[in-house]
């Protein structure tokens, strides 16, 4: 038991942990895996802006969504409002690979 709290109050810890600290942290390790994958897609010449439609169809698909915070990974409209952002940023970047 935590600190004379039982079960009870040992289990609440856990879940407090878990929703505070673990998951916006696996959150943002998916947030960074977004923004790698967009990069290297644009790097090789890929539209980086596909990587938004994606996330588009997804939300599209997405029934009985669970809320972001009770979540380990952003929801597809966090990602899609961040995709756009980073896909207008990598644009230079998409048509220097496409030039070769």
């Amino acid at each position: 038991t935590v600190a004379g709290l039982g079960d009870l109050g040992a289990s609440a810890l856990g879940l407090a942990t878990q929703y505070t600290i673990s998951m916006p942290f696996s959150r943002s390790h998916e947030t960074e895996a977004d923004r790698i994958g967009t990069e290297l897609m644009a790097r090789a010449g890929y539209d980086p802006k596909e990587a938004v439609e994606v996330w588009v169809k997804m939300s599209k698909m997405n029934v009985g969504k669970i809320p972001e915070i009770l979540s380990t990974h952003p929801s597809n409209e966090s990602r899609i409002k961040d995709l756009k952002e980073v896909a207008a940023k990598l644009e230079p970047v998409y048509q220097a690979a496409k030039k070769g």
